[in-house]
Order: structure tokens, then sequence, then C-alpha cells
């Protein structure tokens, strides 16, 4: 498979992870990458700058979940509102001061909490977003490098938010001590979101208005030229976009991937979706760990286990689409909450989807909270109908969402844990990849 799939579908793909995280229309990160690269075209970068703006543009909120927990925690609200209206304000002050009323303490409990909320946001404003952009670039740029990108691309997505004047962040960067692919995805970013939500000539305007504040005045200049052109418009909005933005890059620097970077991708993103909460950190690297290991328990092939941990490791890359107000809920969920939490499971596989070597890969993952009873969702699935590395992935799911701590409960020992998970033998877990749980636990030591 490895061998007919190339880095940038799979990375074009799975910008659709980003795009629910950000709480952006589908596609925002795709569309980006069309208007940044069509400005990097015109201003006549070399194949090989433009191959690195390509990935710096399609992986710019690589690090945006890393600060959702903290958005919620410090503005008391809900982090997917609060990053789409954050993506649409401007630097001046009835802008700033509209956004902070309307997304500050709504989830507080009555109006004095949410005031003193709002009241904290006033104060200490600047700190909470420092804070916020540093650990997003930061996170961002780190696990870049941790997938094989150079650092043009790491350091285009490390200043994004950095501004042609001075007033960005996270190192108040100013002109063109800014990189290039930093300046251009920026840019790129905010003409899409205007479009998305006002039109063509809204987008432009806002490029206009902030030439030489946020943006660089010559690239503003080359998206102007651009924006002429009709075709590059009819292609923006048109359904088959994600094909258009594949054959951008740069063909003599196209990407085939190998089975090794196949995996070090599926562990990257793993990691961007541990880094929504932190009760989930290292969640999908253990899952995929012990679902490799039941696997090997119930004699899986090396190459079948080696797909399914990918799968393992992606199984939850739908909860990015799930505020952290009921990710990180102490309490019991009301019913809307946990059928938002439900969804997930079908954002898994939607996402998987798109990528068409992973067709059969989405459909596993995305099942992970199918039961045999025919009890789970989001299809209702029972019996055999259940693929075998399904229920892999489950018993592993089950066991880690017991044993580690989560907001609704401390950290469960794992001989408690699997005796918590006997009850549901047959009705939530196969009993044979129980089995296999449990040897592998004995023979690393977590049972006496």
């Amino acid at each position: 498979m490895a061998a007919t799939l190339k880095l940038s579908e799979l990375i074009s793909s799975l910008s659709y992870a980003l795009d629910i995280t950000e709480g952006q229309p589908e596609g925002h990160c795709i569309r980006s990458c069309w208007i940044g690269m069509h400005i990097g075209q015109y201003i006549d970068l070399p194949p090989q700058r433009l191959w690195d703006l390509y990935y710096a543009i399609l992986l710019k909120d690589l690090g945006c979940s890393s600060n959702a927990a903290r958005i919620s925690e410090l503005y008391q609200t809900d982090d997917r509102s609060f990053k789409q209206d954050f993506k649409q304000v401007g630097a001046s002050l009835p802008q700033m001061l509209g956004f902070v009323f309307k997304n500050t303490g709504t989830h507080s409990a009555g109006w004095a909490r949410r005031a003193a909320s709002i009241l904290n946001v006033l104060r200490h404003g600047k700190a909470m977003a420092d804070e916020l952009i540093n650990t997003r670039c930061h996170r961002g740029a780190d696990i870049a490098r941790q997938l094989r990108f150079n650092e043009n691309v790491a350091r285009g997505i490390q200043s994004l938010d950095e501004h042609w004047d001075g007033s960005g962040r996270p190192l108040g960067l100013r002109g063109d001590t800014i990189p290039l692919n930093s300046r251009i995805a920026l840019l790129a970013q905010v003409i899409d979101v205007f479009h998305i939500t006002h039109g063509r000539q809204a987008a432009l305007d806002q490029a206009l208005r902030r030439a030489g504040g946020w943006f660089d005045p010559e690239l503003v200049a080359a998206f102007r030229r651009v924006a002429t052109r009709p075709d590059f418009w009819r292609q923006l909005e048109a359904d088959d976009i994600d094909q258009a933005v594949l054959r951008l890059e740069p063909a003599q620097y196209a990407v085939p991937l190998d089975e090794d970077y196949l995996d070090e991708i599926a562990e990257g993103f793993g990691q961007v979706v541990d880094s929504k909460s932190p009760f989930t950190a290292g969640h999908s690297q253990r899952v995929g760990h012990y679902a490799d290991q039941i696997a090997a328990e119930l004699e899986l092939g090396l190459e079948r286990r080696r797909w399914l941990k990918r799968g393992a490791l992606l199984h939850d890359v739908g909860k990015l689409g799930v505020s952290n107000t009921i990710l990180d809920k102490p309490g019991k969920l009301e019913a809307n909450e946990w059928e938002a939490v439900k969804r997930h499971a079908g954002y898994t596989e939607a996402i998987l989807g798109r990528i068409e070597h992973f067709a059969e890969l989405a459909w596993v993952a995305g099942a992970h909270h199918e039961r045999p009873d025919g009890g789970g969702y989001p299809r209702g699935l029972s019996g055999d109908a259940i693929a075998l590395e399904t229920r892999i992935i489950t018993a592993a799911d089950i066991f880690d969402a017991i044993n580690a701590e989560r907001p609704y409960h401390p950290a469960t020992p794992a001989p408690q844990t699997l005796d918590i998970m006997r009850r549901h033998l047959g009705s939530a877990i196969d009993p044979a990849c129980f089995a296999a749980l449990e040897q592998v636990l004995r023979q690393e030591g977590a049972l006496s």
C-alpha cells in the first residue's frame, strides 16, 4: 500500500482533522493551501520553496489541539467556537472587546461567574493569549519535525501568528524577520476564513485593510493580482478543490510513503489527538501498544498487526471535533453532550475515509464503540458484523479508559480494571480479545 500512496494525499486528507479542531468548515487547510500556493507562484518561488510552503500551510494548525483544554479552562467556553470566532477578529479594540464579551464565560454557571470570567480576561488577556499561542505554535513545529519535515516547514508553522508590524506572537517578530512561509500562510488563512463566511470581496477587503499591519504589503499586492483571475476563484469554490491542491505539489519533490513513514505519521497525528485533553495524554499510544500485543496473542500476521496499530493510533481522531467543555467535564454528561461525544466515531471514519487506501482502516477504527450485543454506536453493529480488528481496538481502548485517570474517575489499577471489564464480556467486550489482553498484562508484569 505505502508504495502507491503519496505524502500529499495523506497529509491533505488528515488536514481535515485539523479543520474540525479549529471549528472551521471542512477543507479550510486545503483551501488555504490553494490560496497560498498561488501567491507563492506569483512571486516566483522556486519548486523547493513551493514544496516547503505547501506543507507549512496544510499543517499550519498541527499544534491546534494543544491549547484547547486551556482555552476552555481560562475562558470558560467552548474551545471550537472560540477558535472559529478568533480567526475573524482583527486588531482593533472594539473587535477584541466584542470577541471577549461574546466568547468568555459562556459555560459559566450564572451571570455572576460569567462576569468574573470576563473581568479576568480583561485584566490578564494578553498573558493568556501569549501562553495559548506560544503553546500552539511550538507544539505544532515540534510535531512537524517528528514527521520528518524540514526547518522551513517547522518554522513556518511556529511563526504563523506573527504580524508584519511586530504586533503578533509568540516572539513579536517584525517584517521580513518573519519566515516567508508564515507570512503567506497567515494571509491565506484569513482570506479563506472571510471568503467562506462573507464572500470574495470581503476576503480581498480584509487583505487590503490589514496590509502593513498583520500582512506583508508585497504579498497582499501579489494576492490582489491573483484575485483578478476568475479561474482562481472558480476552482477555490469547486467540489474538487482537494484534487486541484494535490496537483499543486511540485511533482519533482513528491514523496512516496514507505511503511516506516506511515507508522510515524500515524503516531504524530495520534499525538495531536492526545494533546486535546490532559486526561488523554498518551492514550492513543497506549491503545496502539495494547492492540498490537493483543493481535500478537491472537496470532495475527506482522503485516496485519502493523496495519491495525495505525488504526488504533488514529481511532480517536474524531475527538478533535468534540469540545473540551464536554471531554473534560468531571460530572455526568447531559443527553446533548453525550450525543456530541458519540459523533466522534463517525468523524474518525469520515476523516480516515478520505484516504482511498485507508477505506478498510476507516471502517475498523470508526467502529471502536460498537458492541457485540448491538448496543454500540455509530451503526449498532453486533456479533460477527464487527471486525476482529475493531474488537481488538475496543478491548485496548476500554482497558486504558478505565485504567488511566479521567475527569470522572481516578486511575484504576490493572487488576480492578480487568474485574470491571469482566462484567461486560460478550456484551461490550469480545471474550477472546479480553483473554489475550489479560495474558499481555501478565507478561508485562501489570498483574501479579
